[in-house]
Parts: structure tokens; C-alpha cells; sequence
């Protein structure tokens, strides 16, 4: 069995990765360098996928900075300091961003054959993206089955597993520590800084998830000594 795993070097779509092993799936990672704001999330995407032992890691370039329209592509925008409270939908989120991945997954899963595709999406903890939610995935399920030559000719049906998306960062995090996931690869800081900021929304909801789960996040931020 073969996945497409939507991976960013961050800590939901690693855990996700560690998903997918357990149900024994060979992994076939997919990136994106999207012209986002830094290189550190593709670097940790890297260095997990090595970690897993991937049959192949694509990285797909593109250019959402064209577009423009989130502090995560236009340097113009400053990344604001999180509020794990808010519930507007954020200046960091990036236009159609799921919609663009998945696609680009989708034609991967034909070519290589596989018949999933793993999203580390959530709908509890997180910053309010509207891509993120389950009826996002439902209807991006029903065109998947219409869009390709292996489903509508070739009998097969590739399904968009989302194996976080009802559960809390705690819950993910105590997933990934479960099934082994290397937590301590990973970054969630929109900033990408050596050590996190630990004030944009993203390190505040991981902070606060591993807080509640009892556990110490392994990677560094920045002013404090031990992350």
C-alpha cells in the first residue's frame, strides 16, 4: 500500500506521517516551496522524511507569494502575535492554500499509485482556516472522485485521510509521542527563527498543547532555556 503524505515540517503533518506508517502504508511525501516566508519548515520536512525512510520526498515549487494576501507569503505583513482566543480567521492564513496541496497530491497519488492521501488537518486546536475544517475535506473528497483518470476510468478510489482532524493538540501530541514521531525535527513557528518565537498562534496553540498533555516540547524557543 502507497500514501501521499501532505508534509510541512510542522508537528500535525508529522504526526500524520507517523499515522500513516503505523497503518503500514509505504510514504511518499510531498512539499511545497511556496515562496513562504522562511525555509525552515522545508528543511524539517526534509529531515523527517529522512527519518521515516520515504520511498521519495517531492517538493513541488510554486509561487503563492504571487498571489500575496498573508504575512506567511508577503514580507510586507508582519506575523502578529498569537491569541489562542481569536476567532477571525488570521492575516497568517494563505489564500486556497489546502485547496492548491491537494490537488498537486492528488495527481501525485495517480502517477505513483498510491490510494491515499494523508492531510494533518484540524478542526479543534488551531487558527480558524477555513481549510481546515471537515466540510472542506468532505467536498474536496466528492471532486477527488470525479477528478482523475484512476478514478473515473481506472476503477480506483483515492481517499483524503484525516486522522487529526477531530482531535486537540494535546491529543495529537500524545499520538505522536505514542507512535514514535520525531517531535524534536519538527517546527511550528510562523516566524522560522534557529529557536521559535513562542508568541505567534501556531507555537502558542503547540506551547499550550504540550502543556496540557504533561509533556516538554523538545525543540527550542526562543528566551526560554529549555523550549
Amino acid at each position: 500500500m502507497k500514501a501521499v503524505v501532505l508534509l510541512s515540517g510542522g508537528l500535525d503533518s508529522t504526526v500524520c506521517m507517523a499515522v500513516a506508517r503505523s497503518r503500514g502504508f509505504e510514504l511518499y511525501p510531498i512539499s511545497f516551496n511556496y515562496q513562504q516566508r522562511h525555509q525552515r519548515e522545508l528543511d524539517c520536512a526534509r529531515r523527517v522524511a529522512e527519518h521515516f525512510g520515504a520511498a521519495r520526498h517531492l517538493v513541488i515549487d510554486t509561487n503563492m507569494a504571487a498571489i500575496g494576501g498573508s504575512a506567511l507569503t508577503d514580507p510586507a505583513l508582519g506575523v502578529p502575535d498569537g491569541d489562542v482566543n481569536r476567532h477571525d480567521i488570521p492575516i497568517t492564513y494563505v489564500p486556497a492554500r489546502n485547496l492548491i496541496f491537494l490537488s498537486y497530491a492528488l495527481g501525485y497519488a495517480e502517477v505513483v499509485g498510491a490510494d491515499h492521501i494523508f492531510i494533518g488537518v484540524n478542526a479543534l486546536d488551531y487558527s480558524g482556516y477555513p481549510d481546515c475544517r471537515p466540510e472542506f475535506i468532505r467536498l474536496f473528497q466528492q471532486l477527488a472522485d470525479y477528478s482523475t483518470k484512476a478514478t473515473t476510468a481506472d476503477g480506483r478510489r483515492i481517499v483524503v485521510d484525516t486522522p487529526l482532524l477531530g482531535l486537540s493538540k494535546k491529543d495529537i501530541i500524545l499520538l505522536g509521542t505514542e507512535l514514535g514521531a520525531p517531535l524534536e525535527l519538527t517546527t511550528s513557528c510562523y516566524r522560522g527563527g534557529e529557536s521559535a518565537c513562542g508568541s505567534c498562534d501556531s507555537c502558542l496553540l503547540r506551547l499550550k498543547g504540550f502543556a496540557e498533555a504533561g509533556l516538554r516540547d523538545p525543540i527550542p524557543y526562543a528566551g526560554r532555556e529549555n523550549g
